[in-house]
């Protein structure tokens, strides 16, 4: 599965952000050894950072640079052409009861889906980087802001992220270093993008959602 998202090695100051926060470094280290990456990539949302991912994403083919001139600082990612809308039949609400993930959503049982999920992802990122990205929904000074992190296997992920939110330190430090402090858990892995292996489940008591087997970015901006 590594030539899907194989691994990069980045130079001295790239993707060694971490937080201080212990409850997130445990969380990241027990899904390491669940997933076994070549490496983890510890994101800061720095244009250094995103420049260097730019490179990489380009040798890897993930997205190819536009014309300059035409349209400055434009890239084209093209998804799997078994992989380009929601699916909505494999997404779950896994709650403990059915009646809580309300009427119109797919619902699952909460331990059994873990157990799947830890089962698909079990070694899956062999071969691969794995990037932790710490974000923000909404303005880092407003009470509403949301901190959340997600773990992926996918540069165009990480590439995304930093579009729609706002990714890195100022999501680090809005956390700060309380291991009691709320914050959502995302995890993604491209597999080896089988629609047959794809999945999409949130846990709401956990704060918690898993997407395997998709690259579609409906699915995996968690």
């Amino acid at each position: 599965m590594k030539d899907i998202a194989p691994a990069i090695s980045p130079p001295n100051g790239i993707g060694d952000a971490k937080p201080a926060n212990q409850a997130v470094l445990d969380w990241v280290q027990d899904l390491a050894k669940l997933t076994q990456p070549e490496n983890i990539f510890w994101c800061d949302g720095s244009e250094r950072e995103n420049t260097f991912l730019l490179e990489q994403a380009m040798r890897q083919k993930v997205v190819l640079k536009l014309n300059e001139k035409n349209v400055p600082h434009s890239y084209l990612h093209r998804s799997n052409p078994n992989d380009v809308a929601r699916v909505e039949r494999f997404t779950f609400i896994c709650t403990p009861t059915k009646e809580e993930a309300g009427p119109t959503n797919n619902w699952s049982e909460p331990a059994e889906t873990y157990k799947r999920l830890h089962g698909l992802l079990k070694g899956a990122m062999r071969g691969r980087t794995m990037f932790v990205i710490p974000y923000i929904m909404g303005p880092p000074d407003s009470p509403l802001a949301k901190v959340g992190f997600e773990i992926t296997d996918s540069i165009y992920v990480v590439l995304s992220m930093r579009i729609m939110t706002r990714m890195g330190t100022v999501a680090i430090e809005r956390l700060g270093k309380d291991p009691a402090a709320e914050w959502n858990r995302g995890v993604h892995s491209l597999l080896d993008v089988d629609p047959h292996r794809r999945f999409i489940c949130h846990f709401p008591e956990d704060n918690a959602i898993i997407s395997v087997g998709s690259g579609y970015g409906g699915n995996v901006l968690l």
